[in-house]
């Protein structure tokens, strides 16, 4: 099995009845550039990427900037990896990007917490809120944390259920799609590997969107409403404009040629 890339440790801030280990900013400063890093190349693995901190956004200025600021340590790493958890201070992903340019940013793991919950819609506008938060402050790829789970949200050791895109009963022998599936689906479905984000300039600043333009020369647009209300939205790219209407709760995805 090929290894693209490897974090340090997941969450290195939580200390949980799960798997966990506590790493400060320092600590994992000093295990890359004197340890993990060097170590890495000295076997043939230098093409591994390594990806730091791995937990929340609220600290991740912080954190990256504890390993990036050091140009010994920053050479072995790719990029930053960021979960959803905490907080929705997508600007924070931004002042990471602006002062190490050369780094990557990725979402490495997000989920409902408390089980399945079939039939709800704000799990999938808070996968929809999140990823255009995300994607508007320079992140590059978002990465589910489960694919599918069975009718508890699980199997997990612990008992940390979850809620799922896709949710197997394995007693009725039924599958769920939950409102995440597609909601995830409006972004990984249009916009294509090695899209670039460019400017959007939208009329009503209630609807949240991100645009795409795929390298086959497309421009993917995809918004948001998550009020109680149908809004109405004039979208201009470039020189061109166009009126749209979104239901109320909705998502809908763009695709111009």
């Amino acid at each position: 099995m090929p290894i693209w890339g490897i974090t340090i440790q997941n969450e290195p801030e939580a200390k949980q009845v799960r798997d966990s280990c506590l790493y400060t900013g320092e600590e994992e400063w000093d295990f890359i550039k004197n340890h993990l890093g060097p170590s890495l190349e000295k076997l043939g693995f230098g093409d591994v990427k390594i990806i730091i901190w791995d937990h929340n956004r609220n600290v991740i200025f912080e954190r990256s900037q504890a390993v990036l600021s050091d140009p010994e340590a920053a050479k072995y790493v790719w990029g930053t990896g960021v979960h959803w958890y905490v907080s929705e201070e997508f600007e924070n992903l931004s002042k990471v990007h602006d002062a190490f340019p050369d780094k990557h940013l990725i979402f490495t793991e997000g989920c409902i917490k408390g089980g399945p919950q079939a039939g709800e819609w704000h799990t999938g506008e808070r996968y929809g809120r999140n990823i255009i938060g995300d994607l508007n402050n320079n992140l590059e790829a978002w990465i589910d944390r489960n694919l599918v789970l069975n009718e508890e949200g699980g199997p997990n050791h612990v008992g940390n259920y979850c809620d799922a895109s896709v949710i197997v009963d394995t007693k009725k022998d039924e599958v769920h799609y939950n409102s995440s599936y597609y909601y995830i689906g409006h972004f990984s479905k249009f916009i294509k590997p090695g899209a670039r984000r460019i400017g959007i300039q939208a009329s009503n600043n209630r609807i949240l969107a991100t645009v795409f333009e795929n390298i086959n020369g497309e421009t993917v647009a995809v918004m948001m409403n998550e009020n109680d209300s149908i809004e109405e939205v004039s979208l201009s790219l470039g020189g061109d404009s166009m009126m749209l209407v979104l239901p109320e709760r909705s998502i809908a995805t763009v695709i111009i040629h």
